[in-house]
């Protein structure tokens, strides 16, 4: 199976190819894809090298399925040309995710949406997808009413120069400016720029995001996202209203269950999720699971998750595989 990576070079491209490498995707042919400055370098996947080529060039090589890490711009223009190519496009931006003609997918969540005719596929939001993930399983069971979420997100969402701005603050530099204020010893309570009702996008991504991927308007999502000095991996604290009342051990379980969730909650043994220990990992960690005594049937948690990983590569990866099984590309 012929696959592009559109974006092969940055990040999320990068991490695309491990985690393609890692499953052991049926690639017969790699296509990295990237801008005009990149084309002719090469990168690495199974220990060869390949050719970094123009969109045009992919387009005409005919992949089954393209991955996008590219940026808003690039899938808004790129993405329709590889479509009409007959080309599978699993986006990765946020060009695509309310289009009311295009699936937002996590698989785990609500993978059975695709059919044989989506061509372009949204990837959510990565704070969004680690989030849902908790969410789908609890809301099953006891019907989600209301999500307050704030979250700690590193600087590798923001891309290899925010990495490198972080880098240069700590060694007592000045930055780059990628941000508005230093992040080196620093928060940040902006992600992405303000809308007119006062909240940012990324706060606005996660409500209209888990409202279309969970098929539920009634849920009602509240967000505060702030940018923390961290290299890899994004933290959630999530405060879940249910209409039913729970069990904490029963929701512990229902969590260990679902696909793609793993449960570390032993405050005895200080035994939390952290950043730390999901770098590298697909999964989904959740901890610090306890019932709000300030009102009835309303639990906290705390949900990390590596975000280039399930947060980005590993649902495209996912979503391609799902595609495959399915039998539409191939």
């Amino acid at each position: 199976m012929r696959v592009a990576v559109v974006g092969a070079t940055g990040l999320v491209g990068g991490t695309m190819l491990k985690v393609l490498e890692e499953r052991n995707f049926p690639v017969t042919e790699l296509i990295p894809v990237a801008s005009q400055r990149s084309v002719g370098n090469t990168v690495s996947y199974k220990g060869e090298q390949f050719k970094v080529v123009s969109a045009e060039d992919a387009i005409k090589m005919k992949p089954a399925v393209a991955l996008f890490s590219a940026g808003g711009s690039v899938s808004l223009e790129l993405a329709p040309k590889f479509a009409e190519a007959g080309i599978r496009v699993v986006d990765n931006s946020s060009a695509w995710r309310m289009d009311a003609t295009k699936k937002l997918i996590v698989p785990e969540v609500n993978g059975h949406v695709l059919t044989e005719k989506d061509l372009i596929i949204a990837n959510p939001n990565c704070s969004t997808i680690q989030m849902v993930m908790v969410l789908q399983p609890l809301h099953q069971k006891y019907h989600i009413k209301r999500v307050v979420v704030s979250t700690y997100q590193s600087v590798t969402g923001t891309g290899q120069n925010a990495v490198a701005e972080l880098l240069d603050e700590r060694a007592g530099g000045k930055g780059h400016g990628v941000y508005p204020y230093p992040i080196d010893m620093n928060l940040i309570p902006q992600i992405d720029v303000f809308t007119d009702n006062g909240y940012t996008k990324e706060e606005m991504k996660m409500v209209l995001e888990t409202n279309k991927i969970m098929g539920d308007d009634n849920i009602r999502v509240t967000a505060t996202t702030v940018r923390v000095p961290v290299m890899g991996g994004h933290s959630e604290s999530v405060n879940i209203e249910f209409r039913d009342d729970f069990d904490e051990s029963e929701v512990k379980e229902i969590l260990s269950r679902f696909s793609g969730v793993i449960v570390i909650d032993n405050p005895a043994e200080k035994a939390y999720p952290m950043p730390l220990f999901a770098a590298g990992k697909d999964e989904v960690f959740v901890g610090r699971i306890r019932r709000d005594y300030s009102q009835p049937n309303t639990l906290n948690c705390w949900v990390v998750a590596d975000n280039l990983r399930k947060g980005a590569a590993t649902n495209a990866v996912q979503i391609a595989k799902l595609l495959h099984n399915n039998g539409w590309i191939g």
